[in-house]
């Protein structure tokens, strides 16, 4: 950044520091004096941040601007315990008060975008700057800390090596420390094979909850992904379709509303000799096998064409689909509070009906009419025991295909999992330990372009 754009950067925002009383919360919207302003603007991590928020990465959003402006200037005068997603949302982005933040994620979205732009400065723009600063996720306030100058340390210590050292002298040295951190990276690692190896090797086995309750190393775990020719038959053909109708093999032969002969006869032939499944499952199996960790080897995926009524029991699995694409999670259908709906098969949207709606839900959850359209798509995600109560399934459908790839990509961000175990209730540091611990939950999806790009939990139900 050249000077001239820096001293207008800095004038545009010492004027907004001046008239906007720091952004504080109403009680103290009154200006600042002038000794607190030149305060703020003479500390080191607000100029930081004025460098940081005038650097191209952030010229494109007010709002991040914005977001790293508050917490900041909370957090320089002592008011970090205030910093919630609750406070942020009502203060900075005048979100009504008492909003509920499990309909609205955009606190936690835009802090997300800020972690990943103010990766980018320091790595980029701010590579020599002499302060880091980072927001740990899962909180909202900024920490600072002196950039560590490693290899500047270690040659003033050890040679006394002055700035005005030569540049062969300062690349021998580099060298040299370079074959310093080889010996000692091997020494630890020779140390850790010997002593830490077996707590490495336990940490390494347990995947993060709930995915610990189906990859685990007494059960095979048994992926079955969704059938996309049998929900094509449905809308072909406008029949409500169902497990018993799945499980005679020749049910897309069959139908009396296919003609013999011509491009439909040709298609169901094609349709009932093939298995197709979605991108969307794809992903979610991808998803899966990702966060199995070594559990991965015992893990397995199926076509359900290929399944018989005994191959669910005493086993671990996870079901792909609604009941439209996978029949075999109308097995479980009735132990779910959120259930598939559709009047009219292939000519109507699909939704989720809430059949026992608690305070402030509604009764119908309506998604996509289409895969592949702009909007609002719903998916639940359920876990509970399977039919011999030895093991756990685990069930993602979505509405469309875009709903079905939501509910993996919720299911593997951190934050979205201590959020859904808060949800349940469930508190405190168990690590991976969470057992026999069923729930069914209700999340929304916007998708753009026939995928989904944000996710939010909106309804928890304990399954008992």
């Amino acid at each position: 950044m050249n000077d001239l754009t820096w001293t207008a950067c800095e004038a545009k925002n010492r004027l907004c520091l001046l008239n906007s009383g720091y952004g504080s919360p109403p009680a103290a919207m009154l200006a600042p004096s002038p000794k607190a302003t030149e305060d703020i603007l003479a500390d080191e991590r607000w100029q930081l941040v004025q460098r940081i928020v005038c650097s191209p990465p952030f010229q494109k959003s007010t709002r991040l601007r914005e977001l790293l402006e508050h917490v900041t200037e909370r957090t320089i005068h002592g008011h970090a315990h205030e910093l919630t997603e609750q406070q942020i949302g009502s203060t900075l982005f005048h979100k009504p008060s008492g909003y509920s933040s499990l309909e609205d994620s955009s606190v936690r979205v835009h802090a997300r975008q800020l972690r990943l732009k103010l990766h980018e400065y320091f790595d980029e723009e701010g590579r020599n700057e002499p302060l880091i600063l980072s927001i740990p996720k899962g909180s909202y306030t900024p920490i600072f800390k002196p950039a560590e100058k490693v290899t500047t340390l270690i040659a003033k210590a050890a040679l006394g090596v002055s700035t005005a050292a030569s540049r062969r002298s300062e690349a021998i040295l580099a060298w040299t420390l370079c074959g310093i951190l080889v010996i000692v990276c091997a020494v630890l690692l020779y140390r850790s094979a010997r002593h830490g190896a077996p707590a490495l090797a336990e940490s390494a086995s347990n995947p993060p909850w709930p995915f610990s309750q189906v990859f685990d190393s007494g059960h095979q775990t048994l992926i079955v992904v969704a059938d996309s020719n049998y929900g094509m038959f449905r809308i072909l053909t406008s029949q409500a379709g169902s497990l018993e109708l799945y499980l005679h093999r020749d049910f897309l032969k069959s139908s009396s509303k296919v003609k013999p002969g011509g491009a439909d006869s040709r298609l169901n032939e094609y349709m009932t000799n093939s298995a197709l499944t979605s991108f969307a499952d794809v992903a979610d199996v991808a998803t899966l096998l990702k966060m199995a960790g070594p559990s991965e080897k015992q893990a397995s995926v199926r076509y359900p064409r290929d399944l018989a009524m005994r191959d669910l029991d005493h086993e671990n699995y996870v079901l792909i689909g609604s009941p439209g694409s996978n029949p075999w999670v109308s097995v479980f259908q009735n132990k779910l509070n959120f259930r598939e709906s559709e009047s009219i098969v292939g000519n109507s949207a699909k939704a989720f009906v809430n059949t026992n709606p608690l305070p402030g839900e509604k009764d119908r959850y309506e998604g996509l009419r289409w895969t592949g359209a702009m909007g609002e798509d719903y998916a639940t995600i359920a876990l509970l025991p399977n039919v011999t109560h030895d093991g756990s399934v685990l069930i993602m459908q979505g509405l469309q295909q875009e709903g079905t790839e939501a509910a993996g990509r919720f299911l593997a961000d951190p934050e979205n999992r201590r959020q859904l175990l808060a949800t349940l209730g469930i508190t405190g540091s168990r690590g991976n330990s969470f057992e026999n611990i069923w729930f069914e939950a209700l999340i929304r999806s916007r998708t753009v372009a026939g995928a989904p790009n944000a996710t939010t939990l909106v309804a928890v139900r304990r399954i008992e």
